[in-house]
């Protein structure tokens, strides 16, 4: 099969599902302008998984718009450095259910099924040019270099979105409900030590989610410090782009070796993750941060293998300090001297931390809101989590009406969701299970608003159908 004939297949396939039906979203009128029944914040896979699942549910008044250049959404081609995705190559993620629509179908399309055959895991390049195929073939509403600066409530219950780049319809645009698509980093910031943002320069150091110049390092010394997979990516990454050594150092004696994401894959906890208790929730986060993600093996071999690698455990960096020969880091190992530092610490997630939130986020609940963990299980950084409905809603901390409730109709679908919901919109393998939940409740929100009307129509129907007659005439 040729990609133009799968393009065909899914026409085919979607036709039998009766997509593209008429919309039954009530149209408002503004004075401001058009009113969109939905805006997604992000086009990478979460947004477009997200913009087709409504698209099915018949809401097509919708935008999805995106701050990088076409093409260059979410992280692949940008600072994901792996080779490969961690995910394994037989899990389904925003086909949602359509096999046409499979990062498989498409492989084989080009490739055959003895191609498929031979993958062990998805190269990361080809993931990103399905990510561009899935989009064209499927017609989705998207713009790009468009940043959301900031989320507005007014008072009918619409929010006013404040917006800037070259590819945006105008400075703000109106929706009635608004999807936080915005990824691994979209709940909070990347995290950097203050020892090291506070004691060095910017030329010295650059987090791992940051472009790094790595023709400036050839043949130099640089460390990472952090022991997760990203590390070893971009350890690898850097000895294959010519730097001289790369150390990596973790805080740990030894390197994690369970990867918790690979036993919820099987064991239903993510699907049914929202039938838990808050106790059970708090409890398997705990554990899932208390694991992390190790460094897949293959990942790990690639790195060790360069002559350049080194690895440092037991060596969490005590201090930091530049001279005139770069940065000198001491650790209960030793003190070393290199010339530039990655730092691949992860992020911080708190919804103060976003600009896009900065007027409503006083009212966002959080999980120290609802729930005190025991001491033996206690984190800051879970309990500075939102706490959300199933559907991903934000939920207001203050009891308010419906018309005074700033959050309603703002949705975070991104990794801020991990506690609440589990990681059905943090990981690939979860997004078949959290699109779904995330569609309803949208649809859920809006058929409410506008109940009145919809009842209404309903109860003053009265369309003749049946046209027949007794007794039949002569």
């Amino acid at each position: 099969m040729s990609l133009e004939a799968l393009n065909n297949q899914v026409k085919t396939d979607l036709s039998y599902l009766a997509f593209g039906g008429n919309d039954w979203a009530r149209q408002l009128n503004h004075p401001e302008g058009h009113v969109y029944d939905v805006v997604i914040v992000g086009g990478g896979q979460s947004g477009l998984g997200a913009a087709f699942g409504l698209l099915r549910e018949r809401i097509s008044n919708i935008l999805v718009i995106d701050e990088n250049s076409e093409g260059l959404e979410g992280p692949w081609e940008t600072y994901a450095r792996m080779v490969t995705l961690r995910t394994p190559k037989h899990l389904t993620s925003i086909d949602l259910g359509v096999p046409s629509l499979t990062f498989r179908s498409w492989w084989e399309a080009q490739f055959g099924p003895q191609g498929w055959e031979k993958v062990v895991k998805i190269p990361r390049g080809d993931w990103m040019n399905y990510l561009r195929w899935y989009r064209k073939v499927l017609g989705l509403p998207v713009i790009n270099e468009v940043k959301l600066n900031l989320i507005e409530p007014t008072v009918e219950g619409i929010h006013r979105l404040h917006l800037e780049g070259n590819g945006a319809p105008s400075s703000t645009i109106l929706a009635r409900k608004v999807v936080l698509a915005t990824g691994i980093q979209g709940g909070g910031e990347w995290h950097v030590p203050p020892m090291v943002s506070e004691n060095l320069p910017n030329h010295l150091y650059s987090h791992t989610s940051k472009n790094i110049d790595f023709d400036r390092l050839k043949g130099k010394k640089i460390a990472i410090l952090g022991g997760g997979a990203s590390a070893f990516d971009n350890a690898n990454y850097a000895l294959s782009e010519g730097v001289g050594e790369a150390h990596v150092f973790v805080r740990r004696k030894e390197l994690p070796r369970i990867n918790p994401i690979r036993q919820m894959e099987e064991s239903g906890l993510i699907e049914r993750y929202h039938a838990l208790s808050d106790e059970d929730k708090y409890a398997v986060m705990a554990h899932f941060f208390k694991h992390n993600q190790p460094p897949t093996n293959d990942t790990f071999e690639r790195a060790t293998s360069w002559d350049g690698f080194n690895l440092h455990l037991g060596s969490p960096w005590l201090s930091v300090e530049a001279t005139s020969e770069g940065a000198i880091l001491t650790t209960p190992q030793g003190t070393f001297t290199f010339d530039f530092l990655i730092i691949s610490t992860g992020l911080l997630t708190d919804p103060s931390l976003r600009p896009e939130l900065k007027l409503v986020e006083d009212q966002i609940s959080r999980w120290r809101d609802h729930y005190q963990a025991p001491d033996h299980l206690s984190n800051p950084v879970l309990d500075a989590h939102p706490y959300l409905s199933p559907g991903f809603a934000f939920i207001n901390r203050n009891k308010v009406s419906l018309s005074d409730n700033k959050l309603h109709g703002l949705f975070a679908f991104n990794y801020s969701a991990l506690i609440t919901c589990g990681i059905a919109a943090s990981a690939l393998s979860g997004m078949k299970f959290g699109i779904p939940k995330l569609v309803s409740a949208i649809a859920d929100q809006l058929l409410l608003d506008d109940r009145e009307k919809i009842l209404n129509n309903f109860f003053e129907y009265n369309e003749v159908e049946f046209v027949g007659t007794w007794p039949k005439e002569k």
